[in-house]
């Protein structure tokens, strides 16, 4: 049986791919190309109509064209210039050993050889370095010691006080920075900063051949190098380290302007000492901010960027030596390039000596309570996180009085002195707080414990012991402002400081109803120190003499709850105010110093209170940050608070009337408690009133008071008088 195959279908004709003759081998399996080349694009020996398949034209798409867009059409331009170059590069293929020499000579490379192995060799090496550029990002994530600041703490005339923080840093904008103090470091580093492209080629290559060489790496960096190894990279000494500088450098410089790489470069620069950026170096070297230098300060300066080890010349002689070279070196090179006149250079023929010692380091002993209560009040007033403020850049303004601290504590240090010499047993436990605190709320010195590094309790701010007689004040204003209520339902009567009250020692408290009753069934009375009554006296005489029992009838009189809303008024924390109780009126409650002094502070301001602050500014690297500011409000009238005032300056004028300050202006009163635990002055001289309480307690064991066992001296020889009078003394 045949299989019949229409005559379309023949396969001669189209099922079978005609094959010419078996070409020979050299034909089919090398591509050869006459010396000149393709002409046209066409294969020598053939038509355009023989390179096209059978039944197709010369012009139809087919093998001899490709389709636009296609691998092959793509391809054509590159395959036409290479056939094109092919006579050439078979020239240059290096052949090697050398034909047509002999011996030794078959070895040495011609000059084309040569020649085609240098560009070459620099055409990949440019090649690697368009690659790795492209591939370099500069890195998001800073160095540690990039970043962290200190917060830099100043008294109230604006000099430094302390600073705290791991890092010696803080951020200057340029323009704060002196032109003088910029070009003194551009001089002694980089005085080729703001043309050369980010990198110095010559200092690199110097810097590679000594690494390859000794093994270690050579200096010749430019700030932008330095400045990315600042903050970007770590202190590694190697040849990959130093290649990724450069490529960052060289992108940075790219990317940020000159004067913001040279404003980082200065705020991120190890000076010794502890700190890094030029405000610190400033400060630490020459106790002043980078805004006073002048181009002297700044030579040196900038000679400790090549190692403060070796240019601080408070270290050795040999310090000294280099660093007169380097500082004076750097004039020079300053006037070189046209950046310090001659006649400028010629006024600085001394060295700049810097400080002996970095007087930032200054804490310790009472200026870390001072930077306790400074760091609270900052945080909470500005609404800063203790995150943020961890991380610095802060500069407080304190309202602390260097004077005034001093003073303050020098007198508690030589009364702690002598308690120890005195009883050295009672003085073991003894605590000293005191604080003065101005009318307007200024926290002007405050005495928080001998030194805070052993104690971190601070005597002044803590809320232990009661105030005793020293809270009557605040119940005579309550009963000057409010009256007192001799019935359930009647009208308050008014008081004034002419009012007669019962004095004797041992009196019975009464209320409208009859006598208080306390809840053991026992009826309550006042006592008087030392049990002496006085008889009928106006409570004007009462508070001038210290008399408990009126004041303790007054607060019933008026009502206690006046009485505790009167003492928060002019200063007092609500969580120090005592119970309700007829011992409120005579001083149960546990005030701190500054809170005791605060309040006092109202009626030397007329009965306006103002809240105790600390802080009178913030700024951060220069910039404000919002500060709320205590608001002043009323708390009396000034009629009652120029009554208690009166009436304090006759206390104190009846218990010291020899002191020689004695006068109009200055008012205080002592405070002794029941069971003896504490004692206290308090007073006001020239608009700033002072709380001074000595008391015993045992940190290691509780937080309840001690007997006082003498250690505050004696009601006519008081130790917190003595404190407090010394304290107030007229400064030099």
């Amino acid at each position: 049986m045949q299989l019949k195959v229409p005559p379309a279908l023949r396969p001669d004709e189209t099922m079978q791919l005609k094959v010419p003759a078996v070409p020979k081998a050299d034909e089919t399996m090398q591509l050869r190309i006459p010396d000149q080349g393709i002409p046209g694009g066409r294969i020598p020996g053939r038509s355009a109509s023989d390179s096209a398949d059978p039944g197709e034209s010369a012009d139809s798409p087919g093998r001899a064209e490709a389709a636009p867009g296609s691998l092959r059409a793509r391809l054509a331009p590159v395959l036409a210039a290479l056939a094109v170059l092919t006579p050439y590069l078979r020239r240059l293929r290096p052949r090697y050993p050398r034909p047509g020499r002999a011996g030794w000579r078959r070895w040495i490379p011609s000059w084309r050889q040569v020649l085609g192995g240098f560009l070459a060799s620099t055409g990949l090496s440019g090649m690697l370095l368009v690659v790795a550029y492209a591939a370099t990002d500069i890195p998001d994530n800073l160095n540690t010691y990039a970043t962290q600041q200190d917060n830099v703490y100043f008294w109230a005339d604006g000099t430094p006080m302390a600073r705290t923080g791991w890092v010696q840093r803080q951020d200057m904008p340029l323009q704060d920075i002196p032109e003088d103090v910029r070009w003194a470091v551009l001089a002694a580093e980089n005085a080729s900063f703001y043309s050369d492209p980010g990198i110095s080629f010559s200092g690199v290559t110097r810097a590679l051949w000594r690494t390859v060489g000794q093994g270690e790496t050579q200096g010749g960096s430019t700030i932008t190098q330095q400045y990315v190894k600042n903050v970007y990279l770590n202190q590694d000494r190697s040849i990959g380290r130093k290649f990724h500088e450069a490529m960052i450098a060289l992108k940075l410089d790219n990317q940020m302007s000159k004067d913001d790489i040279l404003e980082g470069y200065l705020n991120t620069s190890w000076f010794g000492r502890g700190t890094y950026g030029i405000q610190r170096a400033a400060q630490a070297y020459y106790g002043k901010d980078v805004s006073k230098l002048n181009a002297s300060e700044a030579a040196f300066l900038a000679s400790l960027l090549k190692g403060a080890s070796l240019y601080d010349p408070t270290i050795s002689q040999a310090n000294r030596a280099r660093a007169t070279e380097r500082w004076s070196w750097t004039l020079d090179r300053m006037v070189e390039i046209g950046k310090l006149t001659k006649e400028e250079r010629a006024g600085y023929k001394k060295f700049p000596e810097p400080l002996a010692s970095n007087p930032l380091y200054n804490t310790g002993e009472q200026s870390d309570y001072l930077v306790e209560l400074a760091a609270q009040y900052a945080r909470k007033s500005a609404g800063i996180s203790e995150k943020d403020f961890d991380l610095g850049g802060y500069q407080i303004y304190t309202t602390f009085d260097e004077k005034r601290e001093k003073q303050l504590t020098d007198a508690v240090t030589k009364a702690r002195e002598q308690a120890v010499k005195d009883d050295p047993k009672a003085a073991e436990n003894g605590h000293y707080g005191a604080a003065s605190v101005a009318a307007d709320g200024r926290i002007l010195a405050v005495y928080g414990g001998p030194d805070h590094r052993k104690q971190g309790y601070n005597e002044s701010n803590a809320t232990t012991v009661p105030a005793g007689s020293a809270f009557m004040p605040f119940v005579y204003a309550a009963g000057l402002e409010h009256g007192a209520r001799k019935t359930r339902d009647g009208e308050p009567t008014p008081v004034s400081g002419q009012s007669v009250y019962d004095g004797d020692d041992g009196v019975p408290v009464t209320t409208p109803e009859g006598p208080y009753w306390d809840r053991s069934g026992r009826k309550v009375a006042a006592k008087n120190d030392g049990g002496r009554s006085y008889g009928r006296i106006t409570l004007h005489d009462a508070l001038a003499r210290s008399v408990n029992t009126p004041f303790m009838q007054l607060g019933m009189d008026t009502g206690l709850d006046k009485v505790r809303a009167t003492a928060v008024a002019s200063g007092l924390l609500p969580s120090s105010i005592g119970a309700q109780v007829p011992t409120l009126s005579t001083g149960s409650s546990t005030p701190s110093a500054i809170r005791m002094a605060s309040g006092y502070s109202t009626f030397a301001a007329d009965g306006k209170h103002t809240e105790p602050y600390s802080v009178r500014r913030i700024t951060r690297n220069g910039s404000n940050v919002p500060l709320k500011a205590p608001a002043q409000r009323r708390a009396m009238s000034a009629e009652v608070a120029q009554e208690v005032t009166s009436a304090l300056g006759d206390a104190f004028r009846t218990a010291h009337p020899g002191a020689a300050s004695a006068s109009a202006e200055v008012a205080g009163k002592r405070g002794t408690t029941e069971k003896d635990t504490a004692a206290w002055y308090v007073g006001t001289a020239e608009s700033v009133s002072t709380a001074v309480v000595v008391y015993r307690i045992d940190l290691a064991e509780s937080l309840e008071p001690l007997p006082l066992e003498g250690l505050a001296g004696t009601i006519t020889d008081s130790v917190p008088y003595d404190i407090w009078s010394s304290a107030v003394r007229p400064l030099d």
